[in-house]
């Protein structure tokens, strides 16, 4: 019987992350599941993800912001596995940077949490992909494209992983594949209660309501999986928001 595939999945303890955790299990992945801080929440996971399939699991706990930590996350999954077919890029920091406030900490944390580290991973998993024939799918964001007030630095982050998955699928071709999944309002930031912002922004989306992170969760295994001939690609995965 052939080794299952396995996957690398940053910040995967809670919200979209663990809905994708999920997903590519149930498709047969084993998985090394990291975090930063929501160790509880990642070692909850793996209990029901084991409870399904003995063995299937690894747990990484790591600061992406650490870059020695980043090619280490990469050989405990093969020292553990033995193979890499999948990295997905989830983990991402998100936080206001007022112009005329903001400071060279923010900065340098959006930074690495949504572009540096991202691109470290794909270089230290480049080699294991290159052999199984595996894939990468960042998780951008449609602010990398459309600005968000408040948070330029954010969408300036974001805009360099859009652009950091075209250039790896250029570099990394024709035996690694890199898309990303682009997604709109799906889980609202924690701690937002700004229900008339909430509701204005569904009113500018034609389809009118807020995605499922099950929604996202399935485009990244459909990248992984399925769309054989896609790499350089973005899907936008936000009720037709950008029109």
């Amino acid at each position: 019987m052939p080794a299952p595939p396995v996957a690398l999945i940053t910040g995967s303890a809670r919200r979209i992350g663990a809905v994708i955790a999920r997903t590519l299990h149930a498709a047969g992945y084993d998985l090394a599941l990291h975090c930063r801080h929501s160790r509880a929440e990642l070692d909850a996971l793996a209990v029901e993800l084991e409870a399904a399939r003995p063995g299937s699991t690894l747990l990484l706990q790591a600061d992406l912001a650490e870059f020695d930590r980043l090619p280490e996350l990469l050989a405990q999954t093969v020292g553990r596995f033995g193979r890499l077919d999948a990295l997905v890029n989830n983990a991402s920091g998100f936080q206001p940077t007022a112009v005329g406030s903001t400071t060279p900490a923010q900065w340098e944390a959006l930074f690495a949490s949504n572009a540096r580290a991202p691109f470290f991973l794909a270089q230290a998993a480049a080699p294991h992909l290159q052999a199984s024939g595996g894939s990468i799918v960042n998780l951008v964001d449609i602010y990398a494209e459309r600005p968000l007030r408040q948070h330029t630095v954010y969408c300036m982050a974001k805009a360099a992983l859009l652009m950091m998955t075209k250039s790896l699928a250029l570099e990394l071709g024709p035996h690694v594949r890199v898309n990303a999944v682009s997604p709109g309002a799906i889980l609202w930031p924690e701690g937002d209660g700004n229900g008339a912002a909430q509701d204005a922004m569904l009113a500018r989306t034609p389809l009118g309501r807020t995605g499922t992170p099950e929604e996202v969760a399935e485009a990244v295994r459909w990248l992984l999986q399925d769309a054989t001939y896609s790499t350089g690609q973005v899907l936008h995965l936000d009720g037709g928001r950008l029109l």
